[in-house]
C-alpha cells in the first residue's frame, strides 16, 4: 500500500510535551487531586511522591501537559530531485501554535488522498494533538477527526506501527530505528526526557524546535527506507525555526 502513496501527499510530524505548570502546586486544588490519584497508580513501579512525579511525568498526559512545540516536513521537488522542508510551530501559548498548525492542516492536508506520520504517533502524537485542540476549543481538522470512521478511512501513518508487521509486544524507539538503518541519530543535544527541564528551567524554546526538527526528518528518513525510496541528504532538508 504505501508505495501507491505519492510522497507529497505526507505531512511528517512530531511534537514535544511538556507538565502544564512549573511546579505541582501551581495547579488548581481538584487537578492536585486528580494527579495526586493517578500518579498512585504510576508510583506503584515509581514509588515517587505525587508532586516530584508530576514533573517527569505529566508531559506525557494531555489532560495535564501540553504541547510547546509541532514539527512537521513535506517532500517537494526542487530542479527535479525531491526536498525535505521542515517546519517548527512552537510557542508558550499552546492555543496560538494549534491554531496555526490546525490551519496548515485545512490548508493544505484535507482530503482523503492526504497523510499523517510519525513515529509512535497513532499512541502517542495524534491522540495528544487532537485532545489538547478540543480543550483549547479549536475545532478538529478532519484528518484528525477520527471517530467514526472505518479503518480504510483513517490516513495516519506511523513508522514505529509499520514495524511491527503484526507483532504488539515491544515498543522500538526512533533513535534504535535510526541506528539499525544507519539513519544520524536524533538525539545528538537532548533526548525526550530533558525536553520538560528545557523549557522550564532553562526555558530554551528554540532548543526544543531544533531538537523536535531533527525527529521529523529522522523520521522521513525511516520512511523512505521502508519504501526503499533512497535516501534523504543533508543538503536536501530546509528547516525553519
Amino acid at each position: 500500500m504505501l508505495e501507491k502513496i505519492p510522497l507529497n501527499n505526507i505531512l511528517f510530524l512530531d511534537v514535544e510535551t511538556v507538565p502544564m505548570k512549573e511546579d505541582f502546586g501551581e495547579l488548581s486544588p481538584k487537578l492536585q487531586e486528580l494527579w495526586a490519584k493517578k500518579a498512585d497508580r504510576i508510583s506503584r513501579d515509581d514509588e515517587k511522591p505525587a508532586d516530584e512525579l508530576f514533573f517527569e511525568k505529566a508531559g506525557i498526559y494531555s489532560e495535564f501537559g501540553k504541547i510547546v512545540c509541532i514539527s512537521a516536513g513535506f517532500f517537494h521537488s526542487k530542479d527535479g530531485e525531491h526536498v525535505f522542508r521542515c517546519k517548527a510551530f512552537y510557542s508558550h501559548d499552546e492555543s496560538q501554535l494549534l491554531q496555526e498548525f490546525a490551519n496548515l492542516l485545512n490548508r493544505k492536508y484535507n482530503t482523503q488522498e492526504h497523510y499523517l506520520c510519525g513515529h509512535n504517533a497513532r499512541e502517542f502524537d495524534f491522540p495528544y494533538i487532537a485532545r489538547r485542540m478540543l480543550i483549547n476549543q479549536i475545532p478538529l481538522p478532519g484528518i484528525l477527526n477520527i471517530p467514526g470512521r472505518k479503518p480504510w478511512e483513517v490516513t495516519l501513518l506511523d513508522t514505529m506501527d509499520l514495524w511491527k508487521f503484526g507483532d504488539y509486544k515491544s515498543y522500538t524507539s526512533l533513535d534504535l530505528l535510526a541506528a539499525v538503518f544507519d539513519i544520524p541519530t536524533p538525539k545528538d543535544d537532548i533526548m525526550g526526557a530533558d525536553v520538560a527541564k528545557v523549557y522550564w528551567k532553562e526555558k530554551d524554546l528554540e532548543r526544543i524546535a531544533v531538537y523536535c526538527n531533527k525527529d521529523v526528518v529522522t523520521t522521513a528518513r525511516l520512511y523512505l527506507k521502508y519504501t526503499l525510496q533512497g535516501t534523504l541528504q543533508d543538503e536536501q532538508i530546509e528547516s525553519i525555526v
